[in-house]
């Protein structure tokens, strides 16, 4: 096994470590919802599926379980995309008052509703969206006296938080806790002196069918956004390697984005053959995708928990990925897919020969994958929500006893902390 081969195992392993401990903690505990004395009222502030991202598919899942699974929990859905009617739902297809009308709309709506709700949970990814989008949630909150649960996601987390370092890291500590779906950002928000818990994100592993794949076909699948930090175009020359040794592979893109024209343009200068860019596709149809494909190729460069990788892991498509931030600590090499470095298209051709060549190294990734599903279900992170959901109300339920002075010190040492 390679350097990075270890690594990942190491990696891999200290998360799945992480995970028993905190299902056994989970196990121990009484149910969470048996000591609230009433419904506690959660606000979901997160992008709607009118984004094209992760981040909305994850917030619609969560929000459908949430509402169906607990009878002691209340949760409502604030967009941080609000879709405006007649005029003001034109206005914003104009570039730029679009932001600023947006961006009136959301706070309006955060002022009104934050104030019913018991905790506010806000779905965060970096840079100017960290702006626009948890930071007046999380301010709002604060001047309501509500318990703020900061969800970051991004992959780019560590120069977000290394160039914004003098805003974004006192902003993130005004948070009463702080979720993340990786080990891979608990570790980098550690280094900024940030305490972060993981809590993954889940996949409705029920919702594919887990086909066996006896002999591997070359049918591959990508399916990220067209953007640059995704680096499609690196699946797409990494093909072109494939395609001189089997003729008759296919590949699958799935996504859109600012890329796409780019991607297209190179996948005629590279003189690809049974490429077909489909765009955006709808998250209930994703497992058809899943089902048609044999291997799933993703080359990023800049990556998180990408849960693409585990719907794979789910349908029994083997891995054949770059090693992009968080991957490492979701997938082993050799043990649940295979890893290159990124950028390397060499290497991931190389990688998904392989699999091609070694039907019974195939065979072992995607059982061991899908023994590793186990820990991205719902049923794995159920408990972690709703303990955290209750312990933030209750304490805020005493704080609300408190005298102001208490209150303010409290909330001027999580600032200076």
């Amino acid at each position: 096994m390679n350097a990075t081969g270890g690594a990942a195992t190491a990696q891999a392993a200290t998360a799945a470590q992480a995970a028993s401990a905190r299902a056994a903690s989970a196990q121990a505990a009484p149910p969470v919802s048996a000591a609230a004395p009433r419904r506690v009222r959660v606000l979901l502030v997160a992008p709607s599926l009118g984004i094209l991202g992760g981040q909305a598919v994850v917030a619609a899942r969560l929000l459908a379980r949430l509402r169906r699974e607990d009878p002691s929990l209340e949760v409502t859905f604030l967009p941080i995309n609000p879709r405006l009617p007649g005029l003001l739902g034109k206005l914003q297809g104009i570039k730029y008052i679009r932001t600023i009308l947006t961006s009136f709309c959301y706070v309006a709506s955060l002022l009104w509703r934050v104030r019913a709700c018991d905790c506010v949970h806000v779905f965060s990814a970096s840079y100017a969206s960290f702006v626009l989008a948890p930071t007046p949630a999380i301010l709002i909150a604060k001047l309501y006296g509500k318990p703020v649960v900061l969800n970051y996601h991004s992959g780019e987390a560590e120069d977000h938080l290394r160039r914004w370092r003098r805003t974004a890291v006192p902003t993130i500590r005004l948070a009463d806790a702080v979720a993340v779906p990786s080990q891979y950002l608990v570790d980098v928000f550690a280094r900024f002196g940030l305490h972060a818990r993981a809590i993954y994100n889940f996949v409705e592993t029920d919702s594919f069918r887990f086909r066996p794949r006896h002999p591997l076909r070359p049918v591959f699948l990508s399916n990220r956004n067209l953007e640059t930090l995704y680096n499609v175009a690196c699946t797409l020359r990494a093909f072109a390697l494939i395609q001189r040794r089997f003729p008759e592979a296919v590949l699958t893109v799935a996504g859109d984005g600012s890329q796409r024209a780019a991607l297209e343009r190179l996948t005629h200068e590279l003189e690809l053959k049974d490429v077909s860019f489909v765009g955006r596709v709808e998250q209930e149809r994703m497992p058809e995708l899943y089902e048609r494909a044999d291997i799933y190729l993703n080359s990023s460069d800049i990556d998180n928990m990408p849960v693409s990788i585990i719907e794979a892991y789910a349908a029994g498509c083997p891995v054949v990925t770059t090693d992009a931030g968080g991957i490492p600590y979701i997938l082993a090499h050799e043990e649940t897919g295979l890893s290159v470095r990124c950028g390397n298209h060499e290497a991931l051709a190389a990688a998904a020969i392989r699999l091609l060549e070694d039907d019974e190294l195939a065979q072992r990734l995607t059982a061991n994958a899908l023994a590793a599903c186990q820990t991205y279900s719902w049923a794995a992170v159920r408990d972690e929500w709703l303990k955290l959901y209750f312990e933030l109300a209750h304490e805020n339920s005493q704080a609300a006893t408190m005298p102001e002075a208490a209150i303010t010190s409290r909330i001027e040492t999580k600032t200076n902390a």
